[in-house]
């Protein structure tokens, strides 16, 4: 019965992972999809971690903890890397070419 719930789990997970990274593809703005793709990172943590225990499968933990890694340091970069300025330029190109 557990194992079902968890297979269920995953299968829900796998779906959100899919919406994800939907967003980060359409977008509509460059936070938007920032946050889309860190949403799909945690999704992707989570949904390997349960994997790892329905498989038993230890090496899956790593893949795990090294998209965690990816994911905190993907966000580290964007945040660092683009000034608030910038992104104030940035979404606002982005909202005037969405109305034409």
């Amino acid at each position: 019965m557990i194992d079902l719930l968890l297979w269920t789990a995953a299968t829900l997970l796998m779906f959100l992972l899919s919406l994800g990274l939907w967003r980060v593809v359409k977008g509509p703005k460059l936070t938007d999809r920032m946050l889309a793709a860190q949403l799909a990172g945690s999704t992707g943590v989570a949904l390997v971690a349960l994997l790892a225990w329905l498989m038993n499968n230890n090496a899956l933990l790593d893949v795990a903890l090294l998209l965690a890694l990816l994911a905190a340091i993907s966000g580290i970069a964007f945040a660092k890397l683009l000034r608030p300025e910038q992104l104030r330029k940035l979404n606002q190109s982005e909202t005037n070419h969405d109305h034409h």
